[in-house]
């Protein structure tokens, strides 16, 4: 498989250990990679605030706000989630990329800090996105936010809590959302795809470390056929009345056909989607390979899809979903 690896890509894969995901160790590996990841210099124009709210369960929801210092006006709202197979991932690690959005796309963003499992398993994490979504659109006017522009997105896990929580805010009712981007999104416990039995190790993330993810995920759920889509949204059986939609994956991650699968549901069922299929392409290769062409080209049509899909709600004659 190694063959089909993008040049660019080889050296930070070959330097890659897989992880021992189990839930004894999770503490170390946590520590290990917030240990591994310094955090990179951003923007003077970003300003970089965090808010307590209270969670689902009477629990501290931690929320990271990013904002420029020089807006005018209401702008759209991006809740953003972190990455980490529901296991791993801090909010501090995509200061970066969240600072893009508000310098670039012009928005501003709220990254929530939700709780992992197996710690918190299913449905902590998602009830604690969901309520960062209920607070940002609830906070719109002290947050200087445009509540008929909201945007969820994440990639991985928080690819698949975006799109979870899409599906959850609809059910609901409420907040309204209006754009999503869940990028190579983490969203079929089942793990049988094809693209999961050709990836079953390395790579990053690979059937292994997946099953090992869903399982501590889905806690007492796993293995049963009673996983709501809110847990697992390919497991949706009704993908109507859903936001505007940008997505992407390589073709060598063990999400592949999952985002595939999910890419046309949303299609047949009226939504407006844009997909990315990258070749040479592993799980996570922007962010491992940042300075190679390929990933700033990646990178940059994420920030042109949050201002197309912001700037599709101001069209004469689009009505978002």
């Amino acid at each position: 498989m190694k063959r089909r690896v993008h040049p660019e890509f080889l050296t930070a894969l070959n330097a890659f250990q897989d992880f021992d995901l189990t839930p004894e160790y999770m503490p170390a590996i946590r520590q290990g990679l917030e240990q591994a990841s310094p955090l990179p210099e951003l923007s003077a124009d970003v300003e970089i605030y965090e808010e307590i709210i209270v969670g689902p369960d009477q629990n501290d929801v931690r929320l990271r706000i990013y904002k420029p210092l020089d807006a005018q006006g209401n702008l759209p709202g991006l809740l953003w989630i972190h990455g980490g197979g529901y296991v791993l991932g801090t909010v501090e690690a995509d200061d970066h990329l969240c600072a893009k959005f508000v310098t670039q796309a012009e928005c501003i963003v709220v990254s929530v800090d939700y709780r992992l499992a197996p710690e918190h398993p299913y449905p902590a994490p998602i009830e604690d996105c969901y309520s960062a979504l209920c607070w940002m659109v609830n906070e719109a006017e002290h947050l200087s936010i445009d509540k008929e522009k909201i945007g969820v997105a994440g990639a991985s896990a928080g690819g698949g809590l975006t799109a979870a929580l899409t599906l959850l805010a609809r059910d609901r009712s409420f907040p309204k959302v209006h754009f999503q981007m869940p990028l190579y999104p983490m969203i079929d416990d089942r793990n049988n795809s094809p693209s999961s039995n050709e990836i079953k190790e390395g790579f990053i993330w690979n059937q292994k470390a997946n099953e090992a993810g869903w399982k501590m995920y889905l806690g007492n759920l796993h293995g049963t056929e009673e996983i709501p889509p809110y847990a697992a949204p390919a497991r949706a059986t009704d993908y109507s009345n859903l936001p505007y939609t940008y997505t992407c994956v390589g073709q060598l991650d063990p999400f592949r056909d999952e985002t595939i699968a999910y890419v046309s549901k949303l299609a047949q069922a009226g939504v407006d989607v844009e997909f990315h299929l990258y070749p040479g392409a592993y799980h996570g290769f922007e962010t491992l390979n940042p300075q190679s062409a390929i990933a700033q080209q990646v990178v940059s049509e994420y920030i042109n899809a949050v201002k197309r899909g912001f700037a599709l709600l101001t069209e004469t004659n689009y009505e978002s979903v």
